[in-house]
């Protein structure tokens, strides 16, 4: 590979399926994972989810909204349900910034290009794919509503819905948290010797005790959202002071069954850790291809 050139279709395919499978072995309270299902939705469905995601968005030949409204199609039939809209949204732009032919190094620059370059075109495909997965919560909104046709770009569009929307936040602010809350999380996690579910579960709940999960304040309320942001806290704090693997499985069980039992699903923490997962990949892999 050029230096600075992009990364196979190959590798950025591999990449995603495995962020995606990395972050369901992960103890993630409140989410779907592989100790314990719930919200309708099973363990193998976001396998089959992962698999299909991998499949399209590492397409180069694709623009970026239509990748993402293909992966959402595909999804929703296959599996009947959303699974994978915020995981989608985030991983798209990662990905088409590692397959671009670009003469930046690093990831996070040939990021900044892609977010800059949306187009009208791709907020007309990303609409149709939030229409067809009709995430909870989403209501009406007074500017750039998504049942309506879009007048601005995809970049413009999020801007409105940042406040509200952890993954549009993203996309108006260089993907900020995924680059100094999640990539952090995750090295750091892993060079203290973290199994690597025992890593994702780290990157999740410092996204949860870091500010409030949009898809829980969306769908409830900001209480409900802070409230649980406020518990993930403490959890760190206890977490910190067992020794023993099972006594923090205990702890994180006991809240992941709470929360399920309460139907509060902190579904934006748990896509901006995939896609963490993701980002920390494809860093390494163009690093490596410079380097060899």
């Amino acid at each position: 590979m050029a230096e600075g050139g992009p990364c196979s279709e190959e590798s950025v395919r591999d990449a995603i399926e495995q962020a995606c499978l990395r972050e369901l072995e992960a103890l993630k309270p409140g989410n779907v994972h592989v100790y314990a299902e719930g919200h309708d939705m099973t363990v193998e469905d976001f396998r089959t989810s992962a698999t299909i995601a991998a499949a399209h968005l590492s397409r180069r030949d694709v623009p970026l909204g239509e990748k993402i409204l293909i992966a959402v199609e595909s999804t929703v039939a296959k599996v009947g349900c959303n699974t994978n809209l915020g995981i989608v949204l985030l991983c798209t732009p990662l990905a088409q910034a590692a397959l671009a032919a670009d003469e930046e190094k690093t990831l996070l620059p040939r990021l900044c290009r892609v977010l800059c370059a949306l187009s009208i075109d791709d907020a007309r495909f990303v609409y149709k794919a939030i229409r067809i997965a009709s995430p909870a919560g989403l209501g009406e909104s007074p500017e750039h509503d998504v049942a309506d046709d879009p007048t601005v770009d995809l970049r413009e569009a999020m801007k409105a819905a940042a406040e509200w929307d952890r993954i549009a936040f993203q996309y108006t602010h260089g993907f900020e948290d995924v680059f100094t809350i999640g990539v952090p999380r995750w090295r750091e996690a892993l060079s203290k010797g973290m199994r690597e579910e025992e890593a994702a579960a780290h990157v999740y709940l410092g996204f949860l005790s870091s500010f409030p999960d949009s898809h829980i304040e969306r769908k409830y309320s900001a209480g409900a959202a802070e409230e649980v942001r406020n518990r993930a806290m403490k959890l760190e704090i206890t977490l910190s002071s067992l020794s023993g693997p099972e006594e923090k499985k205990a702890e994180m069980l006991k809240f992941d069954s709470d929360l399920k039992e309460r139907g509060l699903n902190p579904g934006a923490s748990a896509d901006l850790t995939v896609a963490s997962l993701l980002a920390t990949k494809l860093e390494d892999i163009l690093a490596h291809s410079i380097s060899t």
